[in-house]
């Protein structure tokens, strides 16, 4: 028998060799990608371009032959006729304060539901209870439109910011996150808490919620946005024009027969911009978090 051995130096530049054809490799395949994703990406920002620029554009450069993508007498007419002679600053008082309470209670009463169905598993009725939860996800929103409105009418809440907020406030979404992630905590951080004398309501006020910062903050953002675009309820529910919100005051822009397109352009674009800022300031908290923080394996 005769044994073959792989001279040295012609085996230690193979290895070199291998990496640098696996790096041209990688590059072959990356950079078409990376080109696809910055085209996609500069479809989905053309006409959010166009649409922020359009409102700086008088109303007869909007719809001039053939169409300009900068405008070429810039005026911020709209933005000042928005803000002072529509009113636009009890709208969006409206809306903020009924987008804050909203998110603030949402994430209150879906981390504490998420944490009971997570950790009090013990009783039937509260997995029967949870999959009953998770089946209105399946229902469309203009299903419970009519029974919710008699509800809130008979209640007293018709055409009131009550009216608003209390049925936006348990949503099986928030829910939902809330419970995966507590299931993901193990049961003995709570038991080590129990055996040390606190109870209930502070293991969940000083332990578990704190450590459920990336999910408060993911829900308190969808939260938000949910509340601030809702158009259909507080079409609904509100009919006194002073409790209207910003939605609905921009519809009513639009009239039977003309339409204002330097205000409505103005305003939607000042509608958007409490949602950019949010996700500006709050996105870190969201995409930086360890979820798994302060566990151990």
């Amino acid at each position: 028998m005769s044994t073959t051995t792989a001279n040295p130096e012609t085996a230690a530049p193979a290895a070199p060799r291998r990496r640098k054809a696996r790096k041209i490799r990688e590059v072959g395949t990356a950079v078409p990608l990376t080109a696809f994703m910055w085209l996609l990406a500069a479809m989905y920002a053309f006409p959010v371009l166009w649409f922020l620029l359009s409102a700086f554009k008088p109303g007869s450069e909007l719809f001039q032959y053939p169409l300009t993508f900068l405008p070429e007498n810039p005026t911020i007419g709209g933005f000042e006729k928005a803000w002072g002679r529509y009113d636009f600053l009890l709208y969006f008082s409206n809306t903020l304060a009924v987008a804050l309470t909203t998110t603030l209670l949402t994430v209150m009463a879906s981390a504490m539901c998420g944490y009971a169905l997570a950790k009090y598993r013990d009783q039937r009725w509260i997995r029967i209870f949870f999959i009953c939860l998770l089946a209105t996800t399946m229902l469309p929103t203009e299903v419970i439109l009519s029974p919710t409105f008699l509800v809130i009418r008979d209640l007293g809440m018709y055409d009131s910011f009550a009216g608003l907020v209390v049925p936006s406030i348990m949503t099986a979404t928030g829910v939902f996150m809330f419970r995966q992630f507590f299931i993901s905590i193990p049961d003995d951080i709570i038991e080590a808490a129990r055996i040390d004398g606190a109870r209930e309501t502070g293991i969940f006020f000083r332990i578990m919620l704190p450590m459920s910062r990336p999910i408060i903050m993911t829900l308190a953002i969808f939260s938000f946005q949910w509340r601030w675009n809702d158009y259909i309820w507080p079409l609904i529910v509100v009919g006194d024009e002073r409790k209207f919100t910003l939605q609905i005051a921009l519809r009513s822009i639009v009239g039977a027969e003309n339409i204002d397109w330097p205000l409505l352009l103005a305003a939607s674009v000042m509608s958007i911009l409490p949602l950019v800022l949010i996700f500006i300031v709050f996105q870190k908290y969201v995409m930086n978090e360890d979820i798994n923080a302060g566990l151990k394996d």
